[in-house]
């Protein structure tokens, strides 16, 4: 049996083979990353409905009560939990995703596997709590009379959308993380930033229709945007998701490609 050699800077469709081949271990570091993100929490997977409702609750009585800041004709409540329930999965598939090279770290000096499975994994693992936090949503939705749209089929795509938003962060973030770890310091601050940068708490309308597609270079401004055209079928797609979609496959094809350079320095990084 020949020896397998392993050379940098092969094509992306031999790694991409590679992650379909090595897809067994992809579903074993998912469920692995789920089961530590919950080891010993005596509430469990609950918590992917309390932390956003948490926010929502904030949210609602001191800008949907007090300020009386706008939200589209829906309830506010309503409102804001449709958006924070996408941010949160965002938010947490980043995290995860960013920290995935250090996490296993030990196994990259020891065994060859595509690395960019580690990215993969730690990311994939927030759709659980997302869509748990999507059935509650579902409930909120019935609570507040709302009919449920057609449109609601688009919700697989705007779902896998939103993870290769995280996934496409997390490849720059995940590299260079691992040469330099003042990234899990910063990142918490960025998030917090997004949030208020992202229309979770107030409508895309409020803004003059001449800078929201500055505004749409936050890939998630589209995403949040699509979720709620999905969920509560008013008007047409928005025009922001595909600027917000084309945003992303740029950051996703530089994000790979730094994370292909970063790879041939792994071993050498420890």
């Amino acid at each position: 049996m020949k020896p397998q050699v392993i050379r940098a800077g092969r094509p992306l469709t031999l790694e991409l083979q590679e992650v379909w081949q090595y897809r067994d271990l992809l579903y074993a570091f998912i469920i692995v990353s789920f089961k530590v993100r919950y080891k010993q929490a005596t509430l469990g997977i609950l918590w992917a409905i309390l932390q956003p409702l948490s926010a929502v609750a904030i949210f609602s009585f001191i800008l949907g009560k007090l300020v009386k800041v706008p939200s589209d004709n829906l309830p506010y409540p309503l409102f804001t939990f449709s958006g924070m329930i996408v941010w949160n999965y965002f938010a947490t598939a980043l995290t995860q995703a960013s920290q995935s090279l250090v996490h296993y770290s030990h196994l990259i000096t020891k065994v060859y596997f595509p690395r960019i499975i580690l990215p993969l994994a730690k990311a994939a693992v927030g759709g659980v709590d997302f869509l748990i936090s999507f059935i509650a949503l579902s409930g909120l939705i019935l609570w507040y009379g709302f009919p449920i749209s057609w449109r609601i089929i688009f919700f697989p795509f705007f779902s896998i959308v939103t993870l290769f938003t995280a996934l496409s962060l997390g490849l720059w973030l995940s590299s260079i993380n691992y040469l330099y770890r003042d990234v899990q310091y910063v990142l918490p601050f960025f998030i917090q930033l997004g949030l208020f940068l992202t229309p979770i708490v107030y409508p895309t309308s409020i803004l003059p229709e001449a800078w929201q597609w500055l505004y749409a270079l936050n890939p998630m401004v589209g995403i949040v945007e699509g979720f709620r055209w999905c969920l509560f079928g008013q008007g047409k797609i928005p025009a922001l998701f595909w600027a917000s979609l084309l945003m992303v496959s740029v950051v996703f094809t530089g994000g790979l490609f730094y994370f292909k350079k970063v790879e041939r320095l792994l071993n050498d990084a420890i």
